[in-house]
């Protein structure tokens, strides 16, 4: 009987043990849990009131990731490629015409001897590929920057209509400083340094996430400061004209 009991009581030992042991490694778990990245929720206002990861702005496919560096080896070659195209038409002065009848001529002076050397070598001829440009992907590069540009244009019309003082200040601004860069550097060197910052900063701004939307924020609220008083000063003595509408007779 004094058997049994002991047995009992060890069996009781066990099993409070192992309760003890589980609740101490759920409680490790949930601080796990709590102090990993998922848990962590910044408290840093996003870039442009962001609520997206930056893969999902750019669209999450396959050009979001050739421009955060996903796959190294397709986005270096496609700024490798921009970089040659660019050195080509830039420093070497090549015209596109001229580039493009010396590629045809050498492609097909190296596909004639090699569809003649095969006669002499016994071997059947090589077969030339059929080229040609699928309907449906330019219908939709068509219709996706049809689209685009009526944004733009609806933007436009927006910012005209004069509703918006500060969005108008701001287009103007940012038009000055593009026409400043214009005039210092030509169109293909202007888009070759647009493609570059595109391969470039989104995903440096990725990888800095949290210390540029925090750099960020501090100066989008220092320039609000200094805007209301710019409107307090400057703006609010501007006269305008009456906003309402006038009544038909």
């Amino acid at each position: 009987m004094a058997e049994h009991i002991e047995k009992d009581e060890s069996l009781m030992e066990k099993i409070a043990d192992k309760i003890r042991g589980h609740d101490s490694s759920s409680s490790s778990d949930s601080d796990d849990e709590k102090s990993s990245p998922s848990f962590i929720k910044s408290n840093v206002s996003r870039l442009f009131g962001r609520e997206k990861p930056v893969h999902k702005v750019f669209g999450g496919g396959k050009p979001a990731d050739i421009f955060l560096w996903r796959n190294k080896k397709i986005s270096a070659g496609v700024l490798g490629g921009a970089t040659v195209v660019w050195i080509l038409f830039e420093l070497l002065e090549y015209h596109l015409l001229t580039l493009v009848s010396h590629g045809l001529i050498l492609a097909l002076a190296i596909l004639f001897l090699w569809s003649n050397a095969t006669t002499f070598i016994n071997k059947s001829p090589p077969r030339i590929p059929e080229v040609y440009i699928p309907e449906e992907p330019v219908l939709q590069v068509v219709s996706a920057l049809r689209i685009e540009i009526n944004r733009g244009f609806a933007l436009l019309r927006d910012i005209a209509s004069g509703r918006d003082l500060k969005k108008f200040l701001s287009v103007i601004a940012g038009l000055w400083v593009l026409s400043i860069v214009g005039s210092c550097c030509n169109f293909l060197t202007l888009f070759y340094i647009g493609f570059v910052l595109l391969h470039t900063l989104p995903v440096l701004y990725e990888k800095y996430e949290d210390q540029v939307d925090s750099f960020t924020a501090k100066a989008l609220a220092e320039f609000k400061k200094q805007y209301v008083v710019f409107d307090a000063k400057v703006l609010s003595k501007i006269p305008r004209g009456p906003l309402k509408d006038k009544k038909k007779v």
